[in-house]
């Protein structure tokens, strides 16, 4: 395996550990808790791009599905798929998708990466509040209230954060990624 392979396998290894941690870090407001997990979802898909962007996510929800206690709240297992923040859990998957492959067309600093993490904040909204309103028995209104307006104005702040540290580290992670030997 090329030391490029194994490098961004340990990449979407340290953002899946990320996104535990972010889980940690919780504010319960109601069905739907205060997070800093979408913060390195964005970070992920900037990072890596789409395909080690989906890996890491993909590592931090099927850890967290066998049981360990890596979603909100120190929380894990196959239930919380089911449950009122099942969408959003499955909507970092679409969104980290989005925003990598946004970033990925994106040679440098640019307004692509803001374009990116809108979009990707837009896709777990869409996923997530449909799921919340089924789930629930919501309505709409509710739903969108209950989903969503607790979280636009911090997620804008996640996302300025994931901004500022991609562009801050995506160089070095590039240039280790593109001078690794093979």
């Amino acid at each position: 395996m090329p030391i490029t392979q194994l490098q961004r396998m340990v990449y979407a290894s340290l953002l899946a550990a990320l996104m535990a941690v972010g889980a940690y870090i919780h504010i319960p407001i109601g069905p739907v808790p205060i997070v800093l997990q979408n913060m390195f979802v964005l970070l992920a898909g900037l990072l890596l791009g789409s395909r080690w962007g989906f890996a890491s996510v993909c590592i931090y929800l099927l850890v967290g599905a066998i049981g360990m206690p890596v979603f909100s709240g120190g929380k894990g297992g196959i239930v919380h798929f089911v449950g009122p923040t099942g969408g959003y859990l499955i909507g970092y998957l679409v969104s980290v998708l989005m925003v990598g492959y946004i970033s990925e067309r994106s040679d440098g600093p640019s307004h692509r990466d803001i374009v990116a993490v809108v979009v990707g904040a837009l896709v777990t909204y869409m996923i997530g509040i449909p799921w919340l309103k089924a789930v629930t028995g919501m309505t709409w209104t509710k739903a969108l209230a209950v989903g969503m307006a607790p979280f636009v104005f911090g997620d804008g702040i996640k996302a300025a954060a994931a901004i500022a540290i991609t562009r801050a580290v995506r160089p070095m992670v590039k240039r280790q990624l593109e001078t690794a030997p093979l």
